[in-house]
């Protein structure tokens, strides 16, 4: 039996041509790009190449851009070095209920430093109401953190117009965009963003590397020390394998954004159709305000433990949300925000994302399986 891979918000397959580029930097590209002899200067070359590259992607200059080890620690460097760095100025952020716990842990972390964090709340389709942020706004307000789209349920949320609303404010403005990258065309100043988080394996590219674009204006603590690498905001020596390969995937989907975006919606588009004729199901989210790369379904009368075990002993492999959370087989906090602590359709949700791969055939047959495997289970509950 051939298997389905409906993951591909946890991560991606790396794609053959990024392979293949960093199994010759692995071999090839070995000197310290630190170092000032010719094989380290050849190595700080492809470094300065590959932030060119995903500088464009962002709309940003490459001065701009910080390597880190991915997603999380570029979301803990831009929270934990922003509210450091500006305490001076007050000790107020405000967050989502929904956002990825390498954001929330953050805030939670600062909450023991002696900052005020406001978790603010959605609609049932998870969308942060403008008003919201504007309400929430005080003097003391340093950092506004709102995720681009939602890794759970794929919400996208209004950042151009939080970014508007916080022109003449003194609050920095930061964005996960890791689940927006190579699908949603992302430029920084009409975004009007100071800090934006993405990372490579989210995009076919290899686990371990991400970058933070930082407005050149903004400043932020280090969390690390030990080095002079990445002007002194993020030591130590850089992951050139890593960096290579983000290189090659970003510049396998740059320009290429709206098409795929295209693609994936028609993907979705058959997913969607075929998997309404499942009885007793709720599609979460509002369809007008979604990725076309997620797709977040709840079960009604099953368990997300018991779907999760028999789908994947049908060859299907998905998740409950969060690749991050999904060993702890809780309900997920981002349903919660949306619909409550006690709805039923938080204890029965089932991530399907997206992948490159992927074709209508395997919409078809993904839900197929689906079908067989939920209707067998309500039939045992009975």
């Amino acid at each position: 039996m051939d298997t389905l891979y409906f993951d591909h918000a946890a991560t991606t397959p790396l794609h053959p041509d990024v392979s293949q580029m960093m199994s010759t930097a692995l071999t090839e590209n070995f000197g310290n790009p630190s170092s000032i002899h010719q094989s380290g200067r050849q190595s700080r070359k492809a470094v300065d190449e590959a932030r060119t590259v995903i500088a464009k992607s962002l709309g940003a200059n490459d001065k701009d851009i910080i390597f880190t080890s991915g997603g999380t620690e570029a979301d803990n460097l831009a929270i934990i070095g922003t509210a450091l760095k500006h305490q001076d100025k007050g000790k107020h952020i405000i967050t989502s209920s929904i956002e990825h716990h390498a954001v929330l842990d953050s805030c939670h972390y600062l909450e023991t430093r002696g900052f005020t964090v406001t978790y603010l709340p959605v609609d049932e389709t998870g969308v942060v109401g403008i008003d919201t942020v504007k309400m929430a706004l005080t003097d003391e307000t340093i950092l506004v953190s709102i995720m681009m789209i939602n890794n759970e349920v794929g919400t996208i949320q209004p950042i151009q117009a939080i970014g508007e609303l916080l022109k003449d404010h003194q609050a920095v403005f930061h964005t996960d965009a890791v689940q927006a990258y190579g699908i949603v065309p992302l430029d920084v100043e009409d975004l009007q963003v100071d800090l934006l988080t993405v990372t490579a394996h989210k995009v076919n590219g290899p686990k371990g590397i991400g970058a933070l674009y930082k407005r050149q204006a903004v400043k932020i603590q280090p969390l690390f020390y030990g080095g002079d690498q990445e002007r002194k905001r993020r030591p130590g020596t850089e992951n050139l394998p890593g960096i290579i390969g983000f290189k090659q995937a970003v510049e396998l989907f740059l320009g290429e954004e709206l098409n795929r975006q295209a693609h994936f919606q028609q993907l979705k588009t058959t997913f969607e159709k075929e998997v309404n004729t499942i009885a007793n199901i709720t599609i979460n989210g509002d369809e007008d305000k979604v990725s076309p790369l997620i797709c977040n379904v709840s079960f009604l009368g099953t368990r997300i433990e018991q779907v999760l075990m028999n789908l994947d002993l049908d060859g299907v492999f998905v998740s409950s949300g969060s690749a991050c959370t999904a060993g702890s087989m809780t309900s997920s906090h981002v349903l919660k925000a949306m619909y409550g602590e006690k709805d039923e359709r938080t204890l029965s949700a089932i991530r399907f994302s997206f992948g490159l791969h992927h074709t209508e055939k395997a919409m078809i047959e993904v839900v197929k399986r689906v079908k067989q495997t939920i209707e067998r289970l309500r039939t045992l509950a009975n």
